[in-house]
């Protein structure tokens, strides 16, 4: 596989061809006809996911700690580049995407009814917004993808969402963009300071990485960056809006933002909070309060599920609660937490996404979410039980399940440096069997004794094409996790030793070939902290001295 790749260039165009295809494909489905939109759409985004594929041979974990690297100049003047690239954290990121907006578009055929290409478009577009805040290695290109996924993801809520559809997309775009807002001051002051030190502006990820910065300047870019990314996460008490949002955003559009929007924001801690302010991220102050907030939300969130008596709801509650795991799993700052956080995201992206379409596959036959309509659904739609009480089961983190690696990972991780909150969080394991087998026992197992289930459809051939891989990959990734840690591993202990040395990444010297981004230099990066050593970064300068460059793993060549 990796020969045919190569043969084909893959490296060079499959980044920007994620990015910048479903913006084509968006053009289609606009001038296809009405009723073809949504098998154009789905077509479209099932041969981008195929594309994608090939990302997991052309990615070497034992390589370079970026890959598939390019940059074009865009606006000079300013330093902004057209930057793109991923390690190990952002390839399965982006996997996810390409794997959950086919399965999403497919699971919506009948619930979208009207306006469907609009709809499909909107969902295209969303697409290039999401690649591209998982490959940009350029603050600014960063910041306009970051926001362009707010402007489909308000119209999907906004115009195809339930009763109160207005409310929640205001709710969402206002608490979003507010948080946007304050990263984006948080970006201009880290490009001025760096300018002022490096002697030429630049947005570039690793010529921001060294800036120098005091622990007061730290403590307060950490506050900017986090707020905006907790938001995005969310993190409890800001989590306001996504139950919301969930409850009355069209089935797809749940699916989409459970299973790849809230990445956004744990990616931000993973991609920038860690290595910009590693001193701030390390302030046991700091830290005690972000792990505090996320064994919060673990808590709160759980015993709110609980008393939901709409299904819906009671799964957007769970996404609280997972987030706050991965929370936790960041800021153990340990190997196991970090790597436990990143399968906690890839897990509830795919759990949580199957229960959102199977509530969607409940509505379309009952037009309820509301948990006492159901009953003894087992009896009559036995293949739609067995799929709720798998995905129920990797949801809450059973052994054999995706759920359990990450949960496990994460809480070891904790319990590395607080075990009194790692039990507490722990605890949350219990509560969410609490909250969870209650509403799988009312809806499947309880009794038949409402006429208008017992004449209930199973599932159909595309529902079952829908969840089929769903359902697999939470089996597979819970008896096999190996390969996916071994692949995210490089990129997590690099994060590792950025923050416990205050120094550049570890291995970007090989992210950096000898013309790195079609020929740009490198040159001296400044100190981060009081004991950071010289970093390599790259930027215009004609003229250097070899003698000021420091190779990031320390080597002198």
């Amino acid at each position: 596989m990796t020969g045919l790749l190569d043969a084909v260039g893959y490296d060079a165009w499959i980044l920007h061809a994620l990015i910048w295809l479903p913006l084509v494909g968006m053009a289609v489905v606009l001038f296809s006809p009405e009723d073809r939109a949504k098998h154009v759409a789905f077509g479209w985004t099932a041969g981008l996911f195929v594309l994608s594929l090939g990302l997991w041979w052309a990615f070497d974990p034992g390589g370079e700690l970026f890959q598939l690297r390019s940059m074009v100049p865009w606006i000079e003047a300013w330093g902004v580049n057209y930057a793109l690239g991923i390690d190990g954290i952002s390839l399965f990121m982006i996997l996810l995407t390409t794997f959950t907006l086919p399965l999403a578009i497919l699971g919506a055929y009948r619930y979208i009814r009207e306006r469907e290409r609009s709809f499909y478009a909107l969902v295209l577009l969303l697409q290039t917004g999401i690649v591209g805040v998982f490959t940009s290695m350029d603050l600014f290109l960063f910041y306009i993808f970051f926001e362009l996924t707010l402007v489909p993801m308000y119209f999907i809520v906004g115009v195809w969402g339930g009763e109160r559809r207005i409310y929640a997309a205001v709710k969402f775009f206002l608490f979003t963009a507010l948080g946007s807002l304050l990263m984006l001051v948080g970006i201009l002051y880290l490009f001025w300071q760096a300018a002022a030190v490096n002697g030429f502006p630049s947005f570039h990820y690793l010529d921001l990485l060294g800036t120098p910065l005091s622990l007061t300047e730290q403590v307060w870019l950490f506050a900017a960056f986090a707020l905006a990314f907790a938001i995005k996460v969310p993190i409890f008490p800001v989590h306001t809006w996504l139950p919301d949002a969930h409850v009355e955003a069209p089935t797809p559009g749940s699916v989409i933002l459970a299973a790849v929007l809230l990445k956004m924001g744990t990616y931000g801690f993973y991609r920038f909070v860690l290595p910009f302010f590693p001193e701030a991220s390390m302030h046991p102050t700091v830290v005690l309060v972000m792990v505090s907030l996320g064994v919060a939300g673990i808590v709160y969130a759980a015993l709110v599920a609980a008393v939901q008596p709409d299904a819906k709801k009671l799964v957007a509650y769970t996404s609280v609660a997972h987030m706050g795991f991965v929370i936790i799993g960041v800021f153990a700052l340990t190997v196991n937490g970090l790597q436990g956080g990143l399968m906690v995201m890839i897990s509830h992206g795919i759990s949580t996404g199957a229960l959102f379409l199977l509530l969607g596959m409940l509505y379309e036959r009952r037009h309820t979410r509301l948990i006492e309509d159901f009953g003894g659904i087992a009896r009559v739609a036995p293949l739609l039980a067995t799929a709720l009480v798998i995905t129920a089961m990797a949801s809450i983190g059973v052994p054999g399940t995706s759920g359990f690696v990450g949960e496990f990972l994460a809480l070891l991780g904790l319990f590395e440096r607080f075990p009194v909150l790692a039990f507490i969080a722990a605890l949350g394991v219990i509560f969410a069997a609490f909250y969870m087998l209650p509403m799988v026992q009312k809806i499947l197992f309880n009794d038949l004794d409402k006429e208008e289930n017992r004449t209930m459809a199973d599932l159909s051939g595309r529902e079952i094409a829908v969840l089929s891989p769903l359902v697999l990959l939470m089996v597979v990734l819970g008896v096999v996790p190996g390969p996916v840690l071994e692949r995210m591993e490089p990129g997590v202990q690099a994060i590792i030793e950025r923050v416990e040395g205050g120094q550049a990444l570890p291995g970007l010297d090989a992210a950096l070939p000898d013309e790195p981004f079609g020929g740009v230099e490198p040159a001296a990066i400044p100190p981060s902290g009081a004991d950071a050593e010289l970093g390599r970064t790259t930027h215009h300068l004609q003229d250097f001295d070899l003698d000021q460059v420091v190779w990031f793993t320390g080597d002198r060549n």
